[in-house]
């Protein structure tokens, strides 16, 4: 039977045990990568660019998926609440997000990318309520930088803003991770670069553009900053919000504009139904000039899997296509 001095020690070697436990768990958990939690497929990738090693970035709203109609799973609400790091846009576009980070129970820091930015508004017309489902006319070099409707959160389409993005998520990763900021600066910098040239490239080749080549027409009203930056005029039947189809008459109203002003392609997008542009395509005499990524990446492996290549493919898509033989229209 032991004496009292072997149990004194051994409880004594207890207590260690358990409070170098105690000390070693934060350590083990600054050693692992950081858990973070975008909420769409565009952000995971402007974080996983930055992060490299440091963290595992994971998409609520995976390629090719509409964010604007997403049903967060269980698998979900478990994902949130492991995050270290969650990843939003704001300015509306991730409506659920609030319900579903109390579902969750996070507490942790919630980083909103487009803070700091001045949002792009639709001008509030006649008839047409942008808060709500307005349909049927531009958002192209003339639309409202403030006020007016509601904030387009579309931010991402100007590469200047993904820049600001870059800037945001490179700071909270550094906050989260101090010890790897000059990893972290480092690689936010060479992304940075990255973003800086092929936004030279895109506005070099839109130069090239006549007036009269600069009117397009997609699926829904996602593109006004990419409009705004590159000099582009575009027209969507839907706003930017895709939970709610387009009247009959906002289709007919946008029929009419693009036989007026005699616009020469229509795109699809890879979160929307084809068929609406397809039947204004027909309907118009234009051509169906290719799929623009709008509010989603591809599938990995796919044309725009990146937000580089995503940017470049939608650049590319549109400038064959507004270069093209102009339709004739009926």
């Amino acid at each position: 039977m032991p004496d009292s001095s072997d149990l004194t020690r051994r409880a004594s070697l207890g207590a260690m045990a358990a409070l170098l436990g105690t000390a070693l768990r934060p350590a083990a958990a600054a050693d692992r990568p950081l858990r973070v939690v975008a909420s769409f497929s565009i952000l995971a990738d402007l974080a996983a660019q930055v992060a490299g090693p440091v963290a595992e970035v994971s998409a609520l709203v995976g390629p090719d998926a509409d964010a604007h109609v997403f049903q967060p799973s269980p698998a979900d609400v478990r994902r949130l609440a492991q995050a270290d790091l969650v990843i939003v846009n704001g300015l509306g576009f991730e409506g659920w997000m609030t319900r579903l980070i109390g579902s969750a129970g996070y507490r942790g820091p919630v980083l909103t990318c487009s803070d700091g930015l001045k949002p792009r508004a639709a001008p509030v017309e006649a008839g047409h309520d942008h808060a709500g489902h307005a349909h049927g006319h531009s958002h192209g070099q003339g639309s409202a930088q403030s006020g007016g409707g509601a904030p387009d959160p579309h931010a991402w389409q100007d590469i200047a803003n993904a820049r600001h993005y870059v800037a945001r998520i490179r700071d909270a990763l550094v906050t989260a991770r101090p010890a790897q900021a000059e990893l972290l600066r480092r690689r936010a910098a060479a992304y940075d670069a990255e973003l800086a040239a092929l936004d030279r490239r895109i506005r070099a080749d839109f130069a090239t553009l006549a007036p009269q080549q600069r009117r397009v027409v997609s699926s829904h009203d996602a593109f006004g900053y990419f409009a705004a930056a590159y000099g582009l005029e575009f027209l969507a039947a839907q706003s930017w919000n895709t939970d709610s189809e387009p009247s009959a008459a906002d289709i007919a109203r946008l029929i009419r504009q693009i036989r007026r002003q005699q616009i020469r392609a229509v795109f699809v997008e890879n979160v929307s139904d084809a068929r609406m542009v397809q039947r204004i395509a027909r309907e118009t005499g234009a051509v169906v000039g290719g799929t623009l990524h709008s509010d989603a990446l591809s599938a990995p492996g796919g044309m725009a899997d990146s937000y580089l290549k995503m940017m470049s493919h939608n650049a590319a898509t549109l400038l064959a296509g507004l270069r093209g033989p102009a339709a004739a229209p009926r």
